[in-house]
């Protein structure tokens, strides 16, 4: 979340005359996250988010928007998107596409309790679960394409020893066939500052806009590299276990994603470590933006390379 894009307020107002939300109050830019335009927008009747989406196709939105109506529906705690008066959920304002979706309580956790990564993995569980039966379908946008195209553009600006990592890692991600592994709906993205909690309990997952079709231990390790991570990025074994272990009792593991998932920790952290440059390196113009380091999953990756993790070491037995 960011601000790409500036909305002026007769804009704003005029956009929400297709909508019954009410009378504007107030709008603020959100400087949280790096991938789209977002606001918080305050009515006479409700609390709301305004996205503009910076990059992403419609069909993918429709995918998304489509997503997380079923999520909330079926209990996830998702913000669910708000229709217009012609029950439309996505439209255009200041020439990208735009959608309204409700505000959740809570706020982001900076330092991941037990208690935290226990409920984000049984909610993870659940979110794959229920994910199951949304039908559409959209493959990863951040795929084997992608991996190769982002590193041909960072490839130049970073220095020989990292070029030699990043080819030799993406020579053996190639092979890893991650199409065996079970499939389904993932949030793609589900870093500490898109989950709010109120207290222990997790009370909303947000920014579902990188949701798509791949596979789900490939969430899982996204999640890990994240929530449960020590300063030096080794997995810290109490947050793993209560993550893992909380989500292993919903949706049980596979003996073959036991098997994959060294290579699958190695490969979120490469994904993320390569946006990261992509960011830093060719930053798009904005206000309220913020550049992530790309070092931060350099490093990670580094670490999974040299000492591997095992789903064992996180004292989760794999199921047939």
């Amino acid at each position: 979340m960011s601000v790409f894009t500036e909305v002026g307020r007769d804009q704003l107002v005029e956009f929400l005359r297709h909508y019954s939300v009410g009378q504007l109050l107030d709008y603020r830019g959100i400087a949280a996250g790096i991938e789209n335009t977002n606001y918080f927008v305050d009515t006479d009747q409700q609390q709301l988010v305004l996205t503009l989406f910076e990059h992403q196709q419609e069909s993918e939105l429709e995918y998304c928007l489509g997503l997380m109506g079923a999520l909330a529906e079926a209990g996830i705690p998702t913000a669910g998107p708000v229709a217009g008066i012609d029950h439309k959920t996505l439209r255009h304002l200041a020439g990208k596409p735009a959608a309204l979706v409700t505000r959740l309580s809570g706020k982001s956790v900076e330092q991941p309790t037990i208690e935290h990564c226990h409920a984000l993995g049984s909610m993870l569980a659940d979110f794959h679960r229920v994910g199951q039966n949304y039908l559409p379908t959209q493959s990863n946008p951040r795929g084997e394409e992608w991996f190769q195209a982002i590193a041909e553009e960072v490839m130049p600006k970073i220095s020989a020893d990292q070029a030699q990592l990043l080819r030799t890692e993406l020579n053996l991600q190639v092979v890893v066939d991650t199409a065996a592994l079970p499939q389904g709906v993932i949030h793609a993205d589900l870093f500490r500052d898109n989950a709010l909690f109120e207290g222990a309990e997790l009370s909303g997952v947000i920014d579902l806009y990188a949701a798509c079709n791949d596979s789900l231990l490939y969430d899982l390790a996204i999640c890990v590299n994240d929530w449960c991570i020590d300063a030096a990025g080794a997995i810290d074994l109490e947050r793993g276990r209560a993550l893992v272990g909380a989500y292993h009792q919903i949706r049980p593991i596979s003996v073959a994603e036991r098997d994959a998932w060294p290579m699958m920790l190695r490969r979120a952290a490469l994904r993320f470590w390569l946006s990261r440059l992509r960011d830093k390196f060719f930053p798009r113009p904005g206000h309220l933006t913020r550049v992530l380091d790309p070092d931060h999953f350099l490093a990670i990756l580094q670490r999974r390379i040299d000492h591997p993790e095992t789903l064992a070491g996180l004292d989760c037995q794999a199921v047939a």
